[in-house]
């Protein structure tokens, strides 16, 4: 017999392991100088081979120090102040005693008969973040697994609308209409790839999604925006949808929400707002105006595990209308039959794509109550501040290239030097730059693509990060760009053999 279960009989030994986890973290936490070891991939996957998982280790003490030479010693750690790369957030720790309430229950939240009051948590969470976004009386919403299930369940309601809408249709039943091909959805050339993905996955394909070119705040043009669609009726395309982006995920721009709403309401489309990013400002004492007209959406996607300092995952999506969510319900005899639902059962997976689903809402439950909602806000405009201030730090550097002032907590940049190096030059320079920080591990930065140049970006979303941190990073970058600067012309452009062998990834 399994004697491992989680239960009364096995508190004490759970209560066991659960200091000797505490003491790997703790001195885990206590030694970590850098956000990354530097290591490589064909370099770690080494410590894999050998490892056979049909040989148990038995022994959690074994176990842990397995855990912590394979994932702990090369892990990223997004707490480290110079981590700058991606839109991941150091914790609030309340929220993960709240992770391993909810672990160890092991709630599913998908029926009133599976998760009890988990139900009415995450309903609660719902509901407050719907008064925050003032969608009316009819909004409702669920969590998600992030915001790409989030816009896929965006573009999938609009779609249904709008089929029902200009034929009659019902794609859940009948499957797409012949003409499908008709239905365009309109979004910048700088929002997030996941409505490319949600457009091809519903069998639209990526041909049904029109870029619209942005201006010069990397906000949607609103004179593109309006051409694109004149000639899109003139085709005899269907507006589908227009989404707009409360944050993209390399510049933090912000698209003029009230304006585009106007023009969705004209034409007749699904207005989408992707506020993956920019949610948070919701919370904040001072920069809630910033998502003025995201009232006026259909419907709305917020990660929680950006900008409101949450775990992986916690993110939900938002509908002003209630009923939309009508086209992901099915009801199973088994689990969530008709009768439930008539009988009033809050059974939560009548409005999700998924069936099982973790209790996640408890993470920002338990942060809102220990930790306060004004104060997550205020971390928000903390990092907003800084990249405030990293602007202004970059911006005075004549051997750095800064291209927008930031909207959120986003820098976007490149190393110039002061040779007049060509924009080849330039990019390969820019990569080996992040390569060479990764490598060593000193720093995590990322990187992007404007007008087809190669360009660095900071993304800051921890508190702990200072302006010092970025003036040591900022000296990092223009030593290693004058190092491959001064090498490769020496080497008449010739590559970096041994220094671009050690980073030739990513």
């Amino acid at each position: 017999m399994l004697n491992s279960m989680f239960n009364k009989e096995n508190i004490d030994n759970f209560k066991i392991g659960l200091e000797q986890v505490m003491q790997l973290l703790e001195q885990t936490i206590a030694t970590q100088q850098k956000p990354f070891s530097g290591i490589l991939p064909q370099e770690l996957a080494k410590k894999f081979i050998g490892i056979d998982l049909n040989q148990p280790l038995f022994d959690i003490p074994d176990a842990l120090e397995e855990v912590a030479q394979l994932y702990l010693k090369d892990a990223v750690y997004f707490n480290n102040p110079r981590y700058l790369a991606h839109l991941n957030c150091p914790i609030v720790y309340q929220s993960i005693l709240a992770e391993l309430l909810a672990t160890s229950i092991n709630t599913a939240v998908e029926t009133w008969d599976q998760s009890g009051g988990a139900t009415f948590i995450e309903q609660s969470i719902v509901d407050w973040t719907l008064s925050k976004l003032a969608l009316g009386e009819l909004a409702d919403g669920v969590f998600t697994s992030g915001g790409t299930q989030s816009n896929l369940m965006a573009m999938l309601l609009a779609r249904d609308f709008q089929c029902q809408l200009y034929a009659g249709h019902t794609n859940k039943q009948q499957g797409l209409p012949h003409d499908f091909k008709r239905l365009k959805i309109f979004t910048s050339k700088v929002s997030h790839f996941s409505i490319q993905k949600a457009a091809a996955i519903l069998g639209l394909g990526y041909d049904a999604v029109v870029s619209v070119p942005c201006d010069e705040y990397f906000r949607m043009d609103m004179t593109a925006l309006n051409q694109a669609i004149e000639d899109c009726q003139q085709q005899g395309d269907i507006v589908m949808a227009i989404v707009a982006t409360a944050g993209t995920t390399d510049f933090g721009s912000i698209d003029p929400l009230t304006q585009i709403a106007e023009i969705a309401k004209r034409c007749g489309a699904w207005l989408h707002v992707d506020a993956a990013y920019g949610g948070g400002l919701l919370i904040t004492p001072n920069n809630k105006h910033k998502l003025a007209g995201i009232e006026c959406a259909d419907s709305v996607t917020i990660d929680y595990h950006k900008s409101f300092f949450q775990p992986v995952s916690c993110s939900a999506f938002f509908v002003k209308d209630k009923q939309h969510l009508s086209v992901v319900t099915y009801h199973a005899e088994y689990l969530n039959p008709l009768s439930q639902q008539q009988a009033g059962t809050p059974d939560l997976c009548n409005k999700s794509i998924q069936t099982t689903r973790r209790f996640d809402a408890l993470k920002l439950w338990f942060s809102l109550r220990t930790v306060g909602a004004q104060n997550l806000g205020v971390a928000f405009e903390q990092v907003m501040h800084l990249a405030r201030q990293g602007y202004l730090l970059l911006a005075s550097e004549a051997d750095i290239e800064i291209i927008h002032q930031p909207q959120l907590s986003t820098l976007v940049f490149r190393f110039v030097g002061d040779s007049g190096a060509t924009d080849s030059e330039l990019d390969a320079v820019n990569k080996y730059i992040r390569k060479q920080l990764s490598r060593q591990g000193e720093a995590l930065i990322a990187a992007t693509k404007v007008a087809d140049k190669q360009y660095l970006k900071f993304t800051l979303l921890n508190c702990a990060t200072t302006i010092n941190d970025i003036q040591q990073v900022v000296r990092l970058i223009k030593q290693y760009g004058y190092q491959y600067l001064a090498s490769d012309l020496a080497n008449e452009h010739a590559p970096l053999s041994l220094a671009l062998e050690e980073v030739s990834y990513g």
